[in-house]
């Protein structure tokens, strides 16, 4: 074999086995999140902080080393900064290579076994496994928002008010030196169900662990705030809008409809920030258990995502069916219906469009955006409504349908404005031109108003224009 490609074979061989044994070299640790003054959004290092997170919630029973950083170096390079994961999705949890987490089932009784030689990976305990995935996170600029337990093990008895203390202080003292980690207390559950031990639990992670941030992951259409909103250790709210569709809501439907949460929890004292931590997944049926039902589609995900944002909420977590529960055919049992590898959906047209929402945001002052409602005179209902929100020298309408829509003006600096369309599709800008700032004026987005062909509507102080929306 020639030389060169002797030592390229050699390069792959010791990075393969760097990822298998966590040897590779130290990066950058992403610094850990507060919250900003004024109580609405996330600062890193004091930095504006945009939440773009994926649900990975399997991630540690169904993926080993190598896959999970074939995982995290992919959701990396898509522009994602935050995974939300399971630690307890079960009492039997176990890692890949069947390690328990739990001696006996028993969250009082984490499955600890000290020793564990880092060149034989397939050794280390359940623990040892998640320490290894938090530091790999770590190195690709990614917060892990760790959820301790599902809400079934809290139905089953599992975790109760015995037990919940001790198993919370074993979770912050064993991860509270972690930069990079976010607590989700609950899971996918009622809050006013086992409310006390949810307290207890959320009290003693806090408690050991007090500059993490948390928050209580409830069970769809809720919103985590109707209980918790002013728990000592709740520091931000995340309201889980679901997986139903308008027709399977009734007249009443507010799934769909995210931005209702968004914005009820913008008004709350004291103000705390807000995000959607599961909307609808990619690829997921409507109402999560009819196989035969319509699914979720990028158009939809981009719609969750971008009226959340312009509503107030400070990020977004989207997710796609196969991957948050790293689907194998074949080998795992599926959920909802779902039916492709978790690897071959990394790519899902959804998760590559998220990213257009981060580079907007993050284009313009991200701290002094609020949602402003009043800046459209013709507002319409469910997809034909129009979000916008505003700066001192800027503002944003996102169109999901593309339909034209009035905008009153004045409300940002400047006596013109340069205008421009904003593609949430594939991040293209179309100039409108510069118009002045009073009054009123029509926009027509591109294209032909229908589901999907949105649009975001660009406004600028002309004295401090881009020329585009980027």
């Amino acid at each position: 074999m020639p030389l060169m490609l002797q030592r390229m074979a050699a390069a792959v061989a010791a990075g393969l086995l760097a990822v298998a044994t966590g040897t590779q070299a130290a990066a950058p640790v992403p610094p850990r999140l507060t919250v900003a003054p004024g109580g609405h959004y996330l600062l890193a290092g004091g930095k504006p902080f945009f939440w773009m997170g994926d649900t990975g919630w399997l991630l540690l029973s169904r993926l080993d080393r190598a896959e999970t950083e074939r995982y995290l170096a992919m959701r990396e390079r898509q522009g994602f900064n935050v995974v939300q994961v399971m630690i307890l999705h079960t009492p039997q949890m176990t890692t890949v290579a069947g390690v328990p987490a739990l001696e006996g089932d028993d969250p009082a009784r984490p499955h600890v076994t000290p020793g564990a030689d880092p060149a034989r990976p397939q050794q280390y305990d359940f623990w040892d496994h998640l320490d290894w995935v938090v530091g790999r996170a770590a190195a690709h600029g990614i917060h892990v928002a760790l959820v301790p337990a599902w809400g079934s093990l809290a139905d089953g008895g599992e975790l109760n008010e015995r037990n919940a203390e001790g198993y919370g202080r074993f979770l912050a003292r064993r991860y509270r030196h972690h930069a990079n980690i976010v607590w989700l207390n609950g899971g996918d559950t009622h809050a006013d169900a086992h409310t006390r031990m949810w307290d207890l639990l959320g009290t003693a992670i806090k408690r050991d662990d007090p500059d993490h941030l948390m928050t209580f992951h409830p069970i769809g259409r809720t919103d985590s705030a109707w209980q918790f909103h002013d728990a000592p250790w709740l520091d931000f709210n995340m309201i889980q809008s679901g997986h139903r569709s308008y027709a399977q809501e009734g007249p009443n439907a507010r799934g769909e409809d995210n931005w209702h949460y968004i914005a009820e929890d913008w008004r709350r004292r004291p103000a705390k920030p807000v995000i959607d931590g599961e909307p609808s997944y990619e690829n997921i049926p409507h109402g999560l258990h009819g196989a035969d039902a319509p699914r979720w589609t990028a158009a939809d995900v981009r719609r969750y995502a971008w009226w959340a944002v312009m509503a107030g909420a400070f990020g977004h977590t989207y997710g796609e069916n196969n991957v948050m529960q790293m689907l194998r055919p074949g080998r795992d049992k599926p959920s909802f219906a779902a039916d492709r590898r978790w690897s071959e959906m990394l790519a899902a047209p959804g998760a590559g469009q998220m990213r257009r929402l981060r580079t907007l945001i993050e284009s313009r002052p991200m701290l002094e955006r609020v949602p402003d409602q009043s800046l459209i005179l013709d507002n319409g209902v469910r997809y034909d409504r129009i979000l916008a929100s505003r700066g001192a020298g800027y503002a944003f309408a996102y169109s999901y349908t593309g339909r034209p829509f009035s905008m009153r003006l004045g409300t940002i600096a400047g006596a013109s404005v340069t205008a421009s369309w904003y593609s949430p599709r594939d991040g293209r800008s179309v100039a409108i031109g510069t118009i002045a700032n009073s009054g009123s004026h029509r926009f027509q987005p591109p294209g032909t108003p229908s589901p999907g062909n949105d649009w975001v509507l660009v406004l600028d102080d002309a004295t401090r224009s881009r020329g585009s929306a980027l």
